[in-house]
């Protein structure tokens, strides 16, 4: 499913990892994690059996998209237990229900932050493997990655040094 899910949302301009810790030491794992150019995070939880979807373990869903990844057998035993707003692949490569857009879980920049140190996990084991093609790969993600954290923290301090905040006046304060 893994495979599957990787090829179902590999397109241009989108960005994926596997098995994301969120946060420093975090308690939470999104098993898939995908961010696009346009900004949109979206966070992908595999379950396999009934069992592996009513299990304790917390489900990840912090991103603007939240989707369950399933076999489509599973999928009618449990679909009246999936929340609204979660949508579901079948099998990985065929959407099923679509998500509703949410508000991100989880702050933007610690999402990029754990992003990034996943990839970059995924790089060491490539270099282990030895394989300079996946290896290259990896890396003009993470560097696209690191480009776009350095470009919203610019942004930031644009936004804070001329006053805007979330529940501010808006543009032209005037203090």
């Amino acid at each position: 499913m893994e495979r599957n899910i990787f090829n179902y949302t590999k397109k241009q301009g989108t960005f994926g990892c596997l098995e994301v810790t969120i946060g420093w030491f975090g308690k939470e794992r999104v098993d898939y994690l995908t961010y696009d150019t346009k900004g949109i995070w979206r966070c992908y939880e595999i379950k396999v059996s009934i069992a592996d979807f009513r299990s304790k373990a917390h489900n990840t869903f912090c991103g603007h998209y939240n989707y369950y990844v399933m076999p489509h057998e599973l999928y009618e035993k449990v679909k009246d237990e999936i929340p609204s707003h979660i949508g579901v692949i079948s099998n990985g490569y065929q959407s099923i229900k679509r998500a509703k857009k949410q508000e991100l879980g989880e702050d933007e920049q610690v999402l990029k932050d754990s992003m990034i140190r996943s990839l970059s996990r995924e790089v060491e084991k490539m270099m282990k493997s030895k394989d300079p093609n996946a290896i290259d790969g990896m890396n003009r993600t993470i560097s696209y990655l690191q480009r776009e954290r350095d470009r919203y923290r610019r942004d930031y301090q644009r936004l804070r040094n001329i006053g805007y905040t979330k529940y501010g006046r808006g543009w032209d304060r005037e203090d």
